[in-house]
């Protein structure tokens, strides 16, 4: 009989239990607290030498309620997951993704035919541009949770292409993750862990460039290389069971994109071109920042505009056309937002669900068509927000248990004494392990940079070195701790089990620590610019 390796739930489920019991072994201890402005908002830290015990709160029935506490506690990612189901689900009715991937295929392969293409192979291009511009959004303003969003559209084409979906998650949430650790404008945990260590913002990029290109070179040649055996024997692949459900999907899908479009198709565009003309008016001219630099253009009368031609032009040939049209947009005033008017989940969530209203539209559908798709839809991906609920919980038993700042000082203590590449190499192998509890960087940063920051001081060691190991740690296990809210929504919206996604991701994960570290080693033993 095959023994059965732990469903999800069991696993995270097993991680609360252990934090509980730790709880019992670790003293229960707690530093004060205080408020610090970074990057123009207020944020609570440690007062790094306000350590004290204070009385023991062992957890035990606790972890019967930490399922509904770890629901409370990431309602953001929850709703967010909830919404974007049931968004999918009514785009997906239109067939539009499906077709949008074979006209896609088809057009990347008449590439075939010059000789640079053929040589470099165009699967090979398309993989390493997707997961560079991912790369891209992670090192610039700390693209994670929206990543959950681009599965549905990357895992069918990874399978369409012949690979699995394993390659399509890491198109979009591996690059993003490799981003975030290269970390060369994320204000989110580079410019909170500068502004705490008190140095200026984004300083030291030079060097972070090259950290950033190393780690994409090292990401990208290695999903690369599994693409390349999966590609010739696409039954090698793990999640080839699991895939029958894109594969399916896919061979179901009706791909005609020249059926005659419909009515409802022309008053969907016009709804949407009179909503983007009017946001265009009232705000002509817009910031758009990366990093400490901001550009002022017309990015959403721009945007206007092409929707006004393109969205013309979809709407003339089909549905489908018009529909992946405005998922295109979508996708453009994402990115708009989060640059330009500092957009959260929340905005993001709105977007997706107008987009699945007007999907519906453009479809014909009716008012109780439309819900009942989004019902299915939500209903559809409600385990994905299960288990993010359920991995909030850990962190819950442990801060309720008052044993995560009692950990904090006893690692702070063992690195008293130690060398500068030893103390360093504690704090980075520190922060990779944090993420099992904590997977928020900006959390992370203003909970244990103070520390790394007094330590820094102490030893002389460069604070800019101190930053860049709290980066690069936390960028990498992130991809594969089943604490993590946003990797357990990616798999369970790609349909990966866990344990599938931990054997694959594991030797990865572990080179690119081990690069981490390495790129370390520099900022210690080498005169840097900015360090």
């Amino acid at each position: 009989m095959t023994k059965k390796f732990p469903h999800t739930y069991v696993i995270v489920f097993t991680i609360i239990i252990l934090a509980a019991i730790t709880t019992w072994l670790v003293p229960a201890g707690e530093f004060n607290r205080q408020i610090l402005e970074t990057n123009g908002n207020k944020r609570e830290v440690i007062q790094t030498d306000s350590y004290h015990q204070v009385e023991q709160q062992p957890q035990t029935w606790q972890i019967f309620s930490a399922f509904y506490k770890g629901f409370v506690r990431s309602p953001k990612i929850i709703v967010f997951i909830l919404i974007l189901g049931g968004a999918f689900w009514i785009l997906n009715e239109s067939k539009a993704i499906d077709a949008g991937v074979d006209s896609f295929l088809k057009k990347s392969q008449k590439l075939e035919k010059f000789w640079v293409f053929n040589k470099l192979g165009v699967n090979n291009i398309i993989i390493t541009l997707m997961m560079l511009m991912f790369s891209f959004f992670g090192a610039v303003f700390g693209m994670s949770e929206e990543t959950i969003a681009f599965v549905i559209i990357f895992v069918p084409l990874a399978v369409s292409m012949g690979y699995d979906s394993i390659v399509g998650v890491c198109m979009c949430f591996i690059g993003a993750g490799i981003g975030f650790a290269g970390c060369m404008l994320n204000p989110f945990t580079l410019g909170i862990a500068q502004e705490i260590a008190g140095l200026p913002l984004f300083s030291g990029i030079e060097y972070r460039v090259i950290i950033w290109i190393v780690v994409n070179i090292v990401g990208i040649g290695y999903v690369l290389r599994y693409a390349a055996k999966i590609k010739k024997n696409p039954k090698k692949s793990i999640v080839y069971a699991e895939d029958e459900y894109w594969r399916n999907h896919h061979s179901q899908a009706n791909t005609d994109l020249r059926q005659s479009s419909l009515t409802k198709t022309w008053i969907a565009y016009v709804l949407v071109f009179a909503a983007t003309l009017i946001y265009a008016v009232m705000m002509p001219m817009n910031s758009i920042k990366v990093g400490q630099s901001a550009f002022v253009i017309p990015l959403l009368p721009v945007l206007s505009i092409l929707f006004a031609v393109f969205g013309y032009i979809s709407a003339r040939k089909s549905m489908q056309y018009f529909v992946l049209n405005l998922l295109m947009f979508t996708i453009a005033y994402l990115m708009a937002g989060v640059m330009g008017f500092d957009w959260s989940l929340m905005e993001i969530a709105a977007l997706f669900f107008t987009m699945a209203l007007v999907a519906g539209l453009a479809m014909g559908k009716g008012p109780n068509d439309i819900t009942k798709l989004f019902v299915a839809g939500a209903k559809d991906i409600m385990s994905a927000a299960l288990v993010v609920g359920l991995a909030g919980g850990i962190i819950v038993i442990l801060e309720d248990g008052k044993v995560i700042d009692t950990i904090l000082h006893g690692i702070s203590k063992s690195m008293i004494g130690m060398g500068k590449v030893a103390t360093l190499s504690v704090m980075y192998a520190f922060q990779s392990a944090l993420n099992m509890v904590i997977t928020s960087g900006t959390a992370k940063a203003a909970l244990i940079m103070p520390i790394l920051r007094d330590i820094s001081e102490m030893i002389g060691l460069s604070k800019q070195a101190t930053v860049t190991a709290f980066h690069i740690g936390d960028g990498f296990t992130n991809l594969i701790t089943p604490t993590s809210g946003v990797l357990i929504g990616v798999l369970e919206i790609a349909r990966v089990p866990f344990n599938k996604w931990f054997k694959w991701a594991w030797p990865l994960i572990l080179i690119l620590t081990i690069v981490g570290f390495l790129l370390l080693i520099p900022t210690v033993t080498m005169k840097l610019n900015g360090f």
